[in-house]
């Protein structure tokens, strides 16, 4: 008898670093699937650029940014919020053991940037 070996999805859990080098998010399962929560900031800011202008004074450390469903084979897609513009985005995500390729999304996915944060 014989066992099928079957591929795994890299584990995503775990802190990332983005291209900068200035902002970690901590991704950790969660009831919506994956979530993305800014832990450090270089330069720490408030939510100044939130369309919802109650929301201009709270710490963007601490943030749900990222909002993650999987489909297969270490591909996810989501929600991201980029906090230098305020505005949540359309998001695909592709997962390494080493990094995690995130791609926001205007116009049903037709213009996209893509940046690839490191593990820390």
């Amino acid at each position: 008898m014989t066992t099928a070996v079957m591929a795994q999805e890299p584990k995503i859990v775990g802190t990332y670093v983005n291209e900068s080098g200035g902002t970690k998010v901590k991704l950790s399962e969660c009831d919506a699937g994956v979530c993305g929560t800014i832990v450090w900031m270089k330069n720490p800011v408030n939510d100044v650029n939130n369309p919802d202008a109650s929301k201009h004074d709270r710490p963007v450390v601490g943030l749900q940014a990222v909002t993650l469903k999987s489909n297969g084979s270490g591909s996810y897609t989501g929600s991201l919020y980029d906090t230098e513009s305020g505005k949540t985005y359309a998001g695909k995500a592709k997962f390494s053991e080493a990094s995690v390729q995130l791609s926001g999304c205007v116009l049903g996915g037709l213009l996209c940037k893509t940046q690839t944060w490191q593990r820390e």
